[in-house]
């Protein structure tokens, strides 16, 4: 009789829904830097993008401020963006005052 390793079993996999797909690829177009750079990019709908994910994350878009949208012919959708100024950016200070923990590896 074999021995059993102390292994356990692989946890199951979770797939991504089509509308986190399509926001974590909406995401990263808007955030690569060269959209960054020229504050404009054009976001192409996939075959695999479904009608209402794609309604949901267009209708996201439209809700941002200082978003201008353009829809094109071929289904494509333009985003384009002002550079924020100075007083405009966000700035996340850290808590001095909490020790972060090391990682557990």
């Amino acid at each position: 009789m074999a021995k059993q390793k102390g292994k356990a079993a692989p946890a199951a996999r979770q797939e991504m829904t089509g509308l986190e797909r399509l926001g974590l690829r909406v995401s990263s177009m808007i955030n690569h830097p060269t959209a960054q750079h020229q504050r404009w990019v054009t976001i192409h709908r996939l075959d695999t993008d479904g009608d209402q994910e794609w309604e949901e994350v267009m209708g996201l878009l439209s809700e941002t401020d200082d978003l201008e949208m353009t829809f094109n012919d071929d289904e494509s959708v333009t985003l384009r963006w002002e550079a924020r100024s100075d007083e405009d950016r966000v700035l996340e200070v850290a808590d001095l005052g909490e020790v972060e923990e090391p990682a557990p590896f």
